[in-house]
């Protein structure tokens, strides 16, 4: 007869409040300034093609 008995224990659950779940992972300062060098490359983008099409309607008068 063994002398040591093994009994499989679950492990505890876990308690998970809604608020910790839908959390976001504070960014670093990286892609923090990253995206602000997107906005602003999409920002010149956008006025550039509308000047664009400003300059061209002025042609076609």
């Amino acid at each position: 007869m063994p002398v040591f008995t093994f009994e499989k224990i679950s492990p505890p659950m876990r308690r998970v409040t809604a608020s910790s779940s839908t959390a976001e992972k504070p960014r670093g300062v990286l892609p923090r300034l990253l995206d602000r060098f997107a906005e602003s490359r999409a920002k010149r983008k956008v006025s550039a093609e509308k000047a664009a099409q400003q300059k061209s309607r002025k042609q076609a008068k």
